[in-house]
């Protein structure tokens, strides 16, 4: 049976092998242990292992521990009554419950309490647990993931993770390899990336210019995956031309391979500045309101490039404050850049 691997893009050894111990436990129950640098693709290698599994029809509940606050996991998890603490109005389902038959991704879970750690070992171990402030015992038929950037072996000899609850999840440990260690798949992914977003954006594919690619490819990759597809994304709407020269990529890439920065002339009114006009926005093929869209998006991209991706100093570029920025970005889903 052919594999359904949610959009995961390689062919290089190292993915392969993932994707090889993948397709065998993805059938099975097993507990299983994602670990790699954060942005690597973690859970997308969750989804495709919930995917293939025989739960593939029940849901699919992603938490992310350190991304809630640690005094409300426990609630977040398991649910609560009503009135087990100030706010708790009425009784409230928890993300267990939710995922009743599929599949429960913990990410992060070496952020976890060991507190909570315990509660999590009960309901690996003996598929039940309890609501907050509840004294009735619920069953949980779901099958745990979990996922970690962190060395958990290093962690448990710290005294800050359980060992039995790490030797409980780490049945089956698979480890994605970062994008420096992918060869090849940099540049397969960078090809993915570009092509959905200038898709998204109607305009024709890029491509990019041998000295480019080479460039791409040297990279280190610090972000990984993530990192990867934030450049594709600036540069599917900053490039003016259909191919992608290495003077258009950013500054980072060019920092590595030794590359000075194309000095970017100062274009003054007298010296040919010219607004845009009507048959512009219609040799676009764009509405007045998606054509402002589309310069404000290249002037706030423009602005964070040159400010390093400093909020502060991009918002004194473009004359506005700091939070008007963070608004702009956040409607875009650029908020991470």
């Amino acid at each position: 049976m052919e594999l359904n691997l949610s959009g995961m893009v390689g062919q290089s050894p190292c993915l392969g092998e993932v994707i090889r111990i993948l397709a065998k436990v993805a059938p099975t129950d097993s507990t299983v242990l994602v670990t790699g640098e954060s942005g690597t693709g973690k859970e997308l290698l969750v989804r495709a292992l919930h995917n293939n599994s025989g739960r593939a029809g029940k849901p699919f509940v992603p938490v992310n521990c350190g991304a809630i606050p640690r005094e409300l996991l426990e609630s977040e998890l398991f649910g609560h009554e009503k009135g087990a603490f100030t706010s708790a109005v009425r009784s409230r389902q928890g993300r267990f419950e939710l995922a009743e038959g599929g599949t429960i991704f913990l990410d992060e879970i070496g952020e976890m309490d060991l507190s909570l750690q315990v509660k999590i070992l009960r309901a690996l171990q003996e598929k039940e647990f309890e609501r907050v402030g509840g004294g009735k015992t619920l069953k949980a038929d779901v099958r745990i993931v979990a996922a970690t950037n962190r060395d958990l072996e290093a962690e448990v000899q710290a005294g800050r993770f359980r060992e039995d609850l790490y030797y409980r999840l780490n049945v089956i440990p698979l480890h994605l390899p970062p994008l420096r260690e992918r060869g090849e798949d940099i540049l397969l992914l960078a090809d993915h990336f570009l092509r959905r977003f200038c898709q998204q954006k109607k305009r024709p594919t890029l491509t990019f210019s041998d000295e480019a690619r080479g460039m791409i490819l040297a990279y280190p990759w610090p972000g990984n995956v993530r990192e990867l597809e934030n450049f594709m994304e600036r540069l599917s709407i900053l490039c003016e031309h259909d191919e992608i020269a290495a003077s258009d990529l950013p500054r980072k890439i060019l920092d590595n391979a030794g590359v000075a920065p194309p000095v970017v002339p100062v274009v003054t009114v007298s010296a040919g500045f010219r607004w845009p006009r009507l048959a512009d926005m219609v040799e676009q093929g764009m509405g007045l309101k998606e054509f402002f869209d589309v310069m404000e998006e290249k002037l706030l991209l423009e602005a964070l490039e040159k400010a390093g991706g400093v909020k502060n100093q991009a918002a004194e570029l473009l004359g506005i404050k700091r939070t008007t920025l963070i608004e702009k970005l956040k409607k875009r889903n650029l908020a991470g850049e």
